[in-house]
């Protein structure tokens, strides 16, 4: 069987953790703070989850998804990813992961950064672009027609179908939205970014309602095309 390896267990590791299950995937999970401090997690998931260390749960992947705090994007072990395709999910915050005058200067986006720091892997950014609760509540199995579809970006066209293979699994369509230099059209503060899947975007605190809206792929395609970038061009 084939194994989703998470380095991050937190809100979106543990829900991808949640759907992998269910999809009959095993998992492997990791986090910064040592395998022990998921236990409660891997219990919760069952016999086809088990924790570790970050390099081993890369080396354990047919996947590897980093869901990370971008700061910490460094910390991820190049070595042991080596040869896998990494989904990436990683977001900048500049409040949260301090200010990175290349993102700011739109000199090149956060996979870029990521996939120069993993020089022997080929990252694709999936995941990134939808609350956790949506990713959990409207993932569907294939053929419904009220399936979801999520964008996907990266460099290598055969790590962008291993994805859309894995989105597939775990309950989505994907839609191939270029290289990692056309991720920013699903970066924060984009169209595609959280809204489509929003059914009250304005919930309360500014956080979106659960059980979500369903976006297909038609809708994610739209939503890509409207990205503008701060600066006033479309790209």
């Amino acid at each position: 069987m084939a194994t989703l390896a998470l380095i991050g267990s937190g809100n979106v590791g543990s829900t991808l953790a949640r759907l992998a299950v269910d999809a009959g995937l095993d998992v492997v999970l990791s986090n910064s703070r040592g395998p022990q401090t998921l236990d409660a997690l891997v219990t919760e998931l069952g016999p086809r989850a088990r924790a570790a260390t970050p390099a081993e749960a890369a080396a354990a992947g047919d996947w590897v998804v980093a869901t990370i705090p971008l700061k910490n994007y460094r910390e991820l072990p190049a070595d042991a990813l080596a040869g896998k395709v990494v989904l990436d999910t990683l977001n900048y915050y500049p409040q949260r992961d301090g200010v990175f005058p290349a993102l700011e200067a739109e000199e090149t986006t956060t996979s870029e950064l990521v996939q120069e720091h993993l020089s022997g892997a080929q990252v694709v950014k999936t995941f990134s672009n939808i609350y956790f609760k949506h990713l959990l509540s409207l993932a569907r199995p294939a053929g419904s027609p009220d399936r979801s579809a999520l964008p996907l970006a990266g460099e290598d066209p055969a790590a962008r179908a291993s994805a859309a293979r894995l989105l597939d699994l775990l309950g989505y369509d994907a839609v191939d939205a270029g290289t990692l230099a056309d991720s920013w059209r699903f970066q924060r503060d984009t169209p595609v970014y959280v809204l489509p899947y929003a059914a009250d975007p304005a919930g309360p605190g500014g956080i979106p309602e659960t059980p979500g809206t369903v976006a297909d792929a038609a809708a994610v395609r739209t939503a890509l095309a409207k990205a503008v970038r701060p600066g006033g061009s479309a790209g």
